[in-house]
Parts: structure tokens; C-alpha cells; sequence
């Protein structure tokens, strides 16, 4: 049985070689043998070439390699086969291990401080305790979930939104259209972790942003995005920036990656960029778990974590 490995954006060797030793006995391709190559029951991907999966007559599953699966569904030519997105503890640390930073990087005045180094001007700033800052978490999941845990550890007061009801310990929660702006109007620092879908496309627009508490124990709104780049508005981050709608910003994501060089994010100085490195699918913690998942859908067990297409995630 023969598993394809189709990445694009980056090197597979190491998904490769993590295959080769996790399943010795099963083959692993990076290219079909034929356009309608029989041997191929699953596929493991990310950013797959258009129409490469179209052919296979013995595709059984399809798995993401990352949390998000937009990747996968925007390939016109999508076999009608189920997919699988990855839920793994390793991804869900990381993604927290990210938002605790930014989010106390910018509670704690880290830019401001860093611009006062450049100017060797000593100025202490005043600082609310953790417990004065409402941090909102736009996004509910698993991702959304392990890093309200953690932020409530430190003491943050927490809100969030997602676009269904949802019910999460320690989480004031919102939902739907009905929900955004009690949501937003309780937000000092905003978290962003939701999937894209034609309903989430762009929603982080002026609109949105002028909805945001105008003033915040540490100065202003926050913004802090590492879900996916198509959620954002780029022009109406800059001229919220621009216009002291929002304080600060920091992005992991972008609507073109990578981030042309020509754009005025790199260098605005109140803005943070990453290169959509928040949260990197670690081969050695994820393949056993997609190899899991197939050894037992093979055992007649159903599969686990399966996308609904209609919503997109």
C-alpha cells in the first residue's frame, strides 16, 4: 500500500525520511507513478499541485500536514475522498508557545522599550497587572483552547468568538454575528486563530477594528494574527496603525507569502513580522499520528478529525 507525499513551499526530505523509518513496509512517493497510478490509498499533504490527487482510482483518505486545510480545498479537482486534519498536542503547544509571547510582549510594553533602547532613553512606563487585560480569542478550537489555558495560568481575563457556540472553561465566550461586538468591545488584545472560510475571508477590515476597545490598560488595541493570511485586510491594518486604531500588531501570516519585500509591514515600526513560523508541523511528533490514523481506518475504525467541506475546516 503506498502512501504519496505532495508538499510544495518547502523541502519534504525530513516528512520523507520520518515516513521511510515510522512505516518501513509501505511505500512512500513524492510523485504518482502514472497520472492514475493504482497503488496510491492515501496522500499526505500541503499545498498540493493542482488536479494531483484527481486521477488516483484508489485514493482512500486524504491527510493536511498542518492544522489548516484551506491548502487542500482550493484545488479545484479535489477527489471526492475524506480529509483529515492534524490534532496533535506537539502543534497546539506550539501555537500557544507563540501567542504567550506576542501577547505578553506587547502587555509588557516590549516595542516601546525596545524603541527606547535605540534612543538610550530610560523611562519606565506604567504597567497593569495581567488581571486588568482582557485578551480575545477569535477561534475556539483546539488551538484557540490551549492557548486560553494557558494565558488564564497567568492571569489575563479571557473572551472569545467563534462563529458557532462554543463552551470553554474559564472563557467568556461569544458567537456568531450576534456575538462579534459584545466580543470586540470587551477586547484589549486581539488573538486571531481561526480557519479560513468564505465567511472569515477579510473579516479583519476597518470595520472590525473600529469595533475594538479604544482605550486599553496599555494604551490601545492589539492585534495579533496567526491563523491565516487571507483573514486579514493588509490596507486596513496599516491605516488603523496609521490612524491609532490599533496600538500594535504583530503577523505570522500574510495575504501573499511570503511577505513581498516591497511591503510597508516589513518596516513599520509598530508592527511584528514572522514568516508563518508560529506553530511548524514537526514530522517525528505528527507521522506516527497520521500513520495511526490509517492503520486503524484499515482495522475498520473510522477516521478521526474529518473536514467538513461545506464550512471549510
Amino acid at each position: 500500500m503506498t502512501i504519496l507525499l505532495s508538499v510544495t513551499g518547502f523541502q519534504p526530505t525530513r516528512w520523507l525520511h520520518a515516513f521511510q523509518e515510522a512505516a518501513p513496509r509501505r511505500s512512500i512517493l513524492l510523485q504518482p507513478n502514472s497520472v492514475m497510478d493504482p497503488s496510491i490509498e492515501y496522500a499526505v499533504v500541503w499545498k498540493q499541485p493542482e488536479g494531483i490527487l484527481s486521477g488516483l482510482p484508489n485514493l482512500k483518505a486524504i491527510f493536511s500536514i498542518g492544522a489548516g486545510v484551506d491548502h487542500i480545498l482550493r484545488d479545484t479537482r479535489l477527489p471526492d475522498v475524506p480529509i483529515a486534519r492534524i490534532v496533535a498536542d506537539d502543534l497546539s503547544s506550539r501555537m500557544s508557545e507563540y501567542v504567550v509571547w506576542r501577547v505578553l510582549d506587547h502587555f509588557r510594553r516590549g516595542n516601546a522599550y525596545r524603541m527606547q533602547q535605540a534612543a538610550g532613553l530610560w523611562h519606565e512606563r506604567m504597567q497593569p497587572a495581567a488581571r486588568e487585560v482582557t485578551v480575545g480569542i477569535m477561534g475556539l478550537g483546539e488551538l484557540g483552547r490551549d492557548a486560553a489555558a494557558k494565558l488564564h495560568a497567568l492571569g489575563f481575563r479571557l473572551v472569545g468568538w467563534s462563529r458557532t457556540e462554543k463552551h470553554v472553561v474559564d472563557v467568556e465566550a461569544f458567537h456568531g454575528a450576534a456575538g462579534l461586538d459584545a466580543f470586540l468591545g470587551r477586547t484589549d488584545i486581539l488573538v486571531v486563530l481561526l480557519p479560513i472560510t468564505p465567511d472569515t475571508r477579510g473579516i479583519l477590515d476597518s470595520s472590525l477594528f473600529s469595533r475594538l476597545k479604544h482605550r486599553t490598560p496599555i494604551g490601545g488595541p492589539v492585534l495579533i494574527n496567526a491563523g491565516r493570511g487571507g483573514l486579514q485586510v493588509e490596507t486596513a491594518i496599516l491605516k488603523a496603525l496609521d490612524e491609532d486604531v490599533l496600538m500594535e500588531v504583530s503577523l505570522d501570516v500574510f495575504e501573499t507569502e511570503p511577505l513581498p519585500a516591497s511591503s510597508p509591514l516589513w518596516k513599520h515600526p509598530r508592527v511584528f513580522v514572522t514568516p508563518h513560523a508560529a506553530a511548524n508541523s514537526d514530522p517525528d511528533a505528527l507521522v506516527p499520528l497520521i500513520l495511526g490514523q490509517i492503520d486503524a481506518f484499515e482495522r475498520g475504525e473510522p477516521l478521526r478529525h474529518l473536514v467538513d467541506r461545506r464550512r471549510g475546516y
